[in-house]
């Protein structure tokens, strides 16, 4: 794969890490990897994600791609899980929440 531009390589870690959400939430459909296509396609997004990090990884300083990579899942993953699966939304939680996405940010803005 070709080298990316700092600014598309964020845009690759954002796709990445909404992939990563998506196979976070689709191991909850496969049962136990029991049912055939949310297995397979839980499976393509996991590859897809890591393929793309480490595409991103090209441009980006590892500890900073990492942590946003899994802070993009884990925040996507968490609100999904409230929508979907009817998890707490507390206000603790959401605030646990916003504090990752301002790391996120916080990341984004202090690396060049």
């Amino acid at each position: 794969m070709p080298t990316l531009a700092p600014g598309m390589a964020w845009l690759v870690l954002l796709v990445a890490g909404l992939c990563e959400v998506a196979w976070a939430i689709g191991l909850k459909y496969t049962e136990g990897f029991s049912r055939l296509v949310p297995s397979v396609l839980t499976l393509s997004a996991m590859v897809v994600s890591v393929v793309l990090l480490g595409w991103s990884l090209k441009v980006l300083p590892v500890g900073t791609a990492y942590a946003v990579w899994t802070g993009i899942g884990a925040v996507g993953t968490a609100l999904l899980g409230m929508l979907l699966f009817d998890e707490s939304r507390d206000v603790a939680r959401l605030v646990c929440i916003g504090l990752i996405v301002a790391g996120i940010l916080g990341l984004k803005l202090v690396t060049k």
